[in-house]
Parts: C-alpha cells; sequence; structure tokens
C-alpha cells in the first residue's frame, strides 16, 4: 500500500506532530507499506521507515496555540495534480488541524483525481491553551467544513482531543494516541546514559522547550520553595532551549539554586533517552495546549523513575493517574508533591510501576494496528 502522510510544516522541526508523522511512518515502512511525506518548507533527509519526503511550497512563521509555528504558502494546484496523478496514493493521512493553503488543496484534488479510490483520514492533534486559540481553531474549522466532507474517518491523539474535535471542527474521531518506541527508547537509555554526578542526591529533570507553557519557570519557583534540608538531597536538571532561558537563568540566581538546578541546554534524540532514564523524577509542569504528551511516554519508555506532568487535560489522559498530575501554579501544592516524592522512594516506585504498564499502550506496535484500522487494512 502507498500511503502519503501530510503535514502543513517541515518535517525537519522537533515538534510533536512531527515526531508523530516519523514514527508513525516508520512504523508503516517496517509494515511493508512505501510510505511519502508531503509537507511544506524544508524537506530534509527522508527519516528510517519514509521512502520519501516531498516539500510542495514554502513557509511563513506564526504563534499560535503558545507555539512558535511555521503555515504554509499557497500550494501550487497544478503542481499538486501532476505528484498525485503521478504517484496514486491508496491513503492520504492529514495530521490536522490543517491548512486550506496546501493540506485542504492536496485532499480536493486527491479526491477529484482519484474519487473513491483513495482512502482520506485525519489526526487532529491540538487542544486550546485559551479563549484565542479556541476560537481560532472553530473558525477555521468552518472555513474546512466542505473539505472535511471529503475526509472517511477521523482519529484525534487523546479523549481530549476527541472531544475538542467534535466541538471545534464538528468532525466524529476514535482515538488513535500518539506511538511510542517503547523498546528501543529503554535501549538507547542504556546504550548512552547521561553523565553528570548527582553525589547520590535525587535528581529531578525537565525536558521540554523553554516557552511560557512548558512550565520550567514554575518548576524553577516549585524547587525555590522546598526546605533547606529537601534541597541539600535533590539536584535539578533543566534540558531545552527557547526565549525563556534568560528568565529562568535569573530566576536560578535571585533564588540562590546554582549548586541544585542547572540548565542543560538542548538535548539531542540521540541523548534524549539517557537524560530521561536517570531521573528519580521526570517532571512536566505544562500549563495548557497539550493534547497528548509525547515527552510524558518518552520518559516512561525510557525508564524514568516518577514522570510527572501539569494537570492539563491531555496530560492529565496520558498518566492516568491522579498521584502523577501536578498544578503548575500553585507553587505551595508543587513543592509538596515534590517533597513527598523526593522523601520517599516507595512512593516514585508505586508510580513507576504504573506508568511501566501505562505506557505499554501507547507502544508503536499497539499504535499501529489501530492507525492500519484507519486505514482500513485491518477489519
Amino acid at each position: 500500500m502507498k500511503i502519503a502522510l501530510v503535514i502543513d510544516d517541515s518535517l525537519a522541526r522537533p515538534d510533536g506532530v512531527q515526531e508523530y508523522v516519523r514514527t508513525i511512518g516508520r512504523a508503516m515502512g517496517e509494515r511493508g507499506h512505501e510510505v511519502h511525506v508531503l509537507c511544506s518548507g524544508k524537506a530534509g533527509k527522508p527519516p528510517a521507515g519514509i521512502a520519501r519526503v516531498k516539500s510542495l511550497t514554502k513557509n511563513v512563521g506564526v504563534t499560535f496555540n503558545g507555539n512558535g509555528l511555521h503555515t504554509p504558502r499557497p500550494a501550487s494546484r497544478r503542481r499538486l495534480r501532476k505528484l498525485l496523478a503521478a504517484e496514486r496514493y491508496d491513503v492520504i493521512h492529514v495530521q490536522t488541524p490543517h491548512s486550506p493553503l496546501f493540506a485542504a488543496r492536496v485532499v480536493r484534488e486527491a479526491r477529484r483525481l482519484q474519487g473513491d479510490a483513495v482512502r482520506i483520514v485525519a489526526t487532529f492533534h491540538i487542544l486550546p491553551d485559551g479563549a484565542v486559540s479556541e476560537w481560532g481553531t472553530r473558525a477555521l474549522g468552518l472555513s474546512l467544513r466542505r473539505n472535511l466532507r471529503l475526509f472517511d474517518a477521523f482519529a484525534a491523539v487523546s479523549a481530549p482531543a476527541v472531544e475538542f474535535a467534535k466541538r471545534a471542527f464538528g468532525i466524529d474521531a476514535t482515538v488513535v494516541p500518539n506511538a511510542v518506541r517503547v523498546d528501543d527508547m529503554r535501549a538507547q537509555a542504556l546504550d548512552r546514559p547521561w553523565e553528570g554526578p548527582s553525589g547520590g542526591r535525587v535528581i529531578v529533570a525537565f525536558l521540554g522547550r523553554l516557552v511560557e507553557r512548558k512550565g520550567a519557570v514554575e518548576l524553577v519557583e516549585a524547587v525555590a520553595a522546598l526546605e533547606p534540608e529537601v534541597l541539600d538531597h535533590v539536584v535539578v536538571r533543566i534540558g531545552g532551549r527557547g526565549p525563556l532561558l534568560g528568565v529562568i537563568e535569573e530566576s536560578i540566581t535571585r533564588h540562590g539554586l546554582g549548586v541544585v538546578v542547572t540548565c542543560e541546554g538542548f538535548i539531542s534524540n540521540d541523548d534524549k533517552p539517557g537524560f530521561l532514564a536517570v531521573a528519580d523524577v521526570a517532571v512536566f509542569p505544562a500549563t495548557g495546549g497539550e493534547s497528548f504528551g509525547i515527552v510524558l511516554t518518552e520518559a516512561m519508555a525510557a525508564g524514568a523513575g516518577a514522570v510527572l506532568g501539569g494537570d492539563n487535560p491531555g496530560y492529565s489522559w496520558t498518566l492516568d493517574n491522579p498521584d502523577a498530575v501536578i498544578d503548575p501554579r500553585d507553587t505551595a501544592a508543587f513543592a509538596a508533591r515534590l517533597t513527598a516524592l523526593i522523601k520517599d522512594p516507595a512512593a516514585r516506585a508505586a508510580i513507576h510501576e504504573q506508568q511501566a504498564k501505562r505506557v505499554r499502550e501507547f507502544d508503536v506496535a499497539v499504535v499501529a494496528d489501530r492507525v492500519e484500522t484507519l486505514y482500513g487494512i485491518r477489519g
């Protein structure tokens, strides 16, 4: 079967939707399908399992839902028709919300050219981080109403995303979550352990973009609220880069946390499993706008002790454990939860045991079966 995964951005970017495309594309390739990615912006080298990456238009930068994004310029209909006529895809899998200027045109031209001979499906990826993104997505849904009728089936990456897809786009989606290669993550963590002395102290780790909604600033404030005897037994590692790095470093200095908290900078995909695996507590205090939480499942798969997430709907659904959910904006409660886990190895172990089972539900072998069902390959 020939599959086109369609994304309104460059595949080379390290964001969640791109990771979904890379992971599913590889899984489908390993199952014997021919996988292409149709994107905008830089095409880059095809990742493992993906036969071809084709960029069909350029991008412009925008900010939406708390993220810095790229959105495609209008794609040439003539160019799309030529490509689709040559490739004759069996399945076109669009990552949505999608642009009327690129992915929507792919859908329309494919349906016009192939009729019912092509199966067109979508995965809905977002939750809003506030009223502006909520109403912006609803407005986009209205503009795409006719285009959405051309699809055969819809999925969304979590139950909260299913609800928002219905509210914003008026579509009925099934849950097909993001996938993680559980065994590969663990093996990579063991092969490339993260170096750095902890002096026997409990390691708390954060990994993510240093932007407002990811909660790294809130983490530093919670660490600053820990009692001195707790601080003596902990080291905090912040991995990632972004516009708030200066704010975070200033907060570390202001609170006198220089011997406790370190900013580790960009963590590559090769080093990420090892960085997460050595954490006794991996904490991701995102405040909103999260539809799933790929970094949560990566931390679970890598073997982190206890994985904590902010109390946004996507993270709460992915964790499925109230003991692992914290309110990043309640500094006292956040600090109290950290204190409890720092002091109690048994509490960390209990969360770890539940999460080792939970992450198997997101293993790529399980999710790929559900994607093939979406494609109509499985009953």
